[in-house]
């Protein structure tokens, strides 16, 4: 029986919340505000039971840093390198397959491309590496490797390269299974002077919002989230939950958002700014099952190493991608639990653990959302649930 040390009206947002009705703002900024987040907590955790009943699920990935210049300059990252820095990483295509080989050894069914913002408009060091290589822009380059990628290995390419235009998305549609971009927030304020994307035009909810449209237009499974505690306000992660569930009613593209905790790291104007509260932060994951339903939600693990069971009482249903070969180079600082480790405690808290394709059973399900061209790499990895097959595994 739902319990809750909250104003009555609480309780009553929660029990229709159970009761699949759904909820509005300002129930919602409510339920983020009301500090009664054990409640919070066993309501999500209940939808959770009811909409997503199955495994707790991850993806077994290799992480290619393609190229780790970017146009923006965000106050939080280390992922940005500048040319001359000793960890700049611009790969060639040997280099890509060998990485992508090295995964499919260890029974890898995901290479997740990663570039930082269109390096080609502000860095020449770019330009003239895209030219030596015989293409004019970094999505050329990544539509390249994803077919290369798919044809010597059978991994399927997911990419994260930032906002990107409809065709762009379009020429990388064919070779990538899903793709992925962070909302990160829907507030305009925090590009304003002083502010973490101040210098990342890029990260303007406007322009993130159109790519996530754009994507839902051609039926591209995508990712994304938000991220917590880089400046904004409780009324800002509501209005970016109910953004993301809103373009899903829409289009019903968006297979995963990812909440994400800010952690702080040495030498970036923001490393002395303190991350998000744990209890506060663990309301947000519930809050954000509570408003999003049936939507498949994750919380990267490897950002709160040792705790990161807890989330699974917030109604998670999803650790992402894990690698046992590459480090998280968007936070290095931040090793991925081991997926022994992750099975482990995944089993504690009373769920099994299965491996998932970049793209969710659901989806691969649905004729609308992958190409007919990508099916025969995903047959032979793929079982009656849309699942990776245990015996694949060993």
């Amino acid at each position: 029986m739902l319990t809750t040390k909250s104003d009555p009206g609480v309780y009553e947002t929660l029990a229709r919340r159970l009761e699949g009705r759904q909820i509005s703002k300002t129930e919602a900024m409510e339920l983020l505000l009301c500090q009664d987040y054990p409640a919070i907590l066993s309501t999500a955790k209940s939808l959770r039971e009811k909409t997503k009943s199955g495994p707790i699920t991850y993806s077994r990935k290799i992480f290619i840093n393609v190229i780790n210049l970017c146009r923006d300059s965000c106050s939080y990252c280390t992922y940005k390198k500048e040319p001359t820095d000793e960890l700049v990483s611009m790969m060639r295509p040997s280099e890509v397959i060998e990485i992508a080989k090295a995964g499919k050894k260890l029974r890898c069914t995901e290479a997740l491309l990663v570039t930082g913002e269109r390096p080609e408009q502000r860095y020449p060091q770019a330009r003239s590496w895209l030219h030596s290589l015989g293409y004019s822009s970094t999505i050329e380059y990544i539509r390249e490797m994803s077919e290369n990628i798919l044809h010597k290995t059978g991994l399927l390419p997911h990419t994260n390269a930032g906002s990107l235009t409809k065709k762009e998305m379009s020429l990388l549609k064919d070779t990538n299974i899903s793709m992925g971009v962070m909302l990160e927030s829907s507030s305009e304020r925090l590009a304003q002077k002083g502010m973490p994307h101040e210098m990342a035009p890029s990260k303007n909810p406007k322009v993130r919002i159109k790519t996530l449209e754009d994507a839902g237009d051609l039926r591209i499974p995508t990712t994304t989230g938000l991220l917590i505690g880089i400046g904004e306000e409780p009324q800002d992660i509501i209005d970016s939950l109910f953004l993301i569930k809103g373009i899903n009613q829409r289009y019903g593209h968006i297979q995963e958002v990812i909440i994400q905790n800010f952690a702080p790291k040495p030498g970036t104007p923001m490393s002395a700014t303190l991350p998000p509260a744990n209890s506060f932060f663990l309301t947000i994951v519930g809050v954000a099952r509570i408003v999003l339903g049936e939507m498949n939600i994750q919380v990267p693990p490897n950002l709160t190493p040792y705790t990161f069971g807890k989330y699974l009482e917030a109604g998670i249903n999803d650790w992402g991608g894990i690698s046992p070969l590459t480090i998280d180079h968007v936070n290095p600082e931040f090793s991925w639990p081991s997926i022994s480790s992750l099975r482990d405690v995944t089993q504690s808290k009373g769920y099994s653990l299965r491996a998932r394709l970049p793209v969710y059973p659901e989806f691969l399900f649905d004729n609308r959302f992958i190409p007919e061209g990508l099916r025969s790499y995903v047959e032979p990895i793929c079982d009656d649930c849309g699942l990776v097959p245990e015996e694949y595994l060993v």
